[in-house]
């Protein structure tokens, strides 16, 4: 078995749950972990044949539309148990609105401002979505994740904050 990356462990927890087709666990993916590990139609659907071919997943039930569920296999279990529990490495930042602020000095000011006010009312409704989540939190570790994810659109704010208007 080879080392799972991040998406495929990513599915297999997912799969955890039960039987999902690739639509499911893409949607599955956006309402569990939010902003902060996103997952593309794209990318499930070039995940789950591999994953499938290593006999971490089976096929499960047709669906309708010709939609295919996938099940976790004993092996997926045991591979996606062992990726918990190996060292993590180090976290990549991956943000959009990081580039295109490093990239900013090729836009005309009122271009800037458009871009700090979108992102500002984008972080905004994160951070709403954050603490409606704290809230919501079953359990320490949802509750931690979601306070983390309060601290992040506080601190995008705070940057965003500190950008001269000009």
């Amino acid at each position: 078995m080879s080392e799972l990356n991040a998406t495929a462990a990513a599915l297999l927890g997912l799969l955890h749950d039960g039987p999902a087709t690739g639509g499911q666990l893409v949607a599955g993916a956006d309402e569990r972990f939010g902003a902060f590990f996103s997952v593309t139609r794209s990318q499930v659907y070039r995940e789950l044949p591999a994953l499938s071919k290593e006999g971490l997943v089976r096929l499960g039930k047709q669906g309708p539309r010709s939609s295919q569920q996938y099940v976790i296999t004993a092996a997926g279990k045991k591979a996606f148990k062992s990726w918990l529990t190996s060292e993590a490495g180090p976290d990549h930042l991956r943000s959009p609105l990081i580039l295109r602020l490093v990239n900013a000095g090729t836009l005309t000011a009122k271009q800037r401002a458009s871009l700090i006010e979108s992102a500002r009312g984008a972080y905004t409704r994160d951070l709403d979505e954050a603490k409606a989540a704290t809230k919501a939190a079953d359990g320490p570790y949802a509750k931690a994740v979601a306070e983390f994810g309060q601290a992040h659109a506080k601190a995008a704010l705070k940057l965003l904050d500190t950008i001269p208007s000009n």
